[in-house]
């Protein structure tokens, strides 16, 4: 059996989507990776007949253990070069999730393991996100939230954005937010967006960009104090590579 550059990316974005909590069907690969209903129902033939998935009576697709290792390898390489592109090469943590998407599939397994010692897996990635168990259930038990449902008045700190968004990432990073950024919810308003004050400047937001970003409430907000080593992830990444 042969796997494909396209065959990979249909299994990373199943695997990505329920990350993101999301019930996979045909028309959420479709949306997900910008491709045409047609070629999703080639695709899920393809990954179906493979045993690379499962499809269920109502069209919910989920990963074969064979398709999980191959997502999972893709997901661990992605995660290395984003590190590899800011930590080593210095680039800008808003750019490095589309040339993973490319490079990753280029990686050789000693290349992998090279930057697996190198770089090792307790660091989350530029976003702040991590390879595995990275689901919204799993963000709100570590005591996370997403920004649209910080109480007003509250303090934060940014801890994950949502990376596969290039011009959200583009703007969140012109705003001042990004992992590790101090964040203060001022109020929330009548026309859908979030007053937030950001290294003393007030900044708006609208609250749906504001949902793809989780933070960790300050206790003085009144949110549990909890162990939390993924947060403290977030907030190590080199200050060089972040903005001012």
């Amino acid at each position: 059996m042969k796997i494909t550059i396209s065959k990979e990316n249909y299994l990373k974005a199943i695997a990505e989507a329920e990350s993101e909590g999301e019930a996979v069907i045909a028309a959420t690969l479709a949306r997900w990776l910008n491709v045409s209903a047609p070629a999703v129902t080639m695709a899920i033939k393809r990954l179906k007949r493979d045993s690379l998935i499962r499809v269920s009576r109502d069209g919910q697709i989920s990963l074969a253990p064979a398709g999980r290792d191959i997502a999972n390898r893709l997901l661990t390489r992605h995660y290395l070069i984003e590190r590899m592109l800011t930590e080593v090469f210095g680039m800008e943590w808003y750019k490095v999730h589309d040339e993973a998407e490319q490079l990753e599939h280029a990686v050789s397994s000693d290349f992998e393991r090279r930057l697996l010692e190198k770089l090792g897996t307790n660091v989350a990635c530029p976003h702040g996100n991590r390879v595995e168990g990275d689901t919204p259930q799993d963000r709100r038990n570590l005591g996370w939230k997403p920004l649209d449902e910080a109480p007003s008045e509250a303090e934060a700190i940014v801890v994950s954005v949502f990376e596969r968004d290039r011009r959200l990432l583009e703007y969140l990073n012109g705003l001042g937010i990004h992992p590790g950024a101090a964040v203060t919810i001022m109020s929330a308003n009548y026309d859908d967006t979030l007053t937030l004050r950001i290294q003393g400047k007030p900044v708006q937001l609208g609250k749906s960009a504001a949902a793809k970003v989780w933070v960790e409430l300050s206790p003085a907000s009144g949110a549990p104090k909890l162990e939390n080593p993924a947060s403290e992830n977030a907030r190590s990444c080199p200050e060089a590579l972040l903005p001012g």
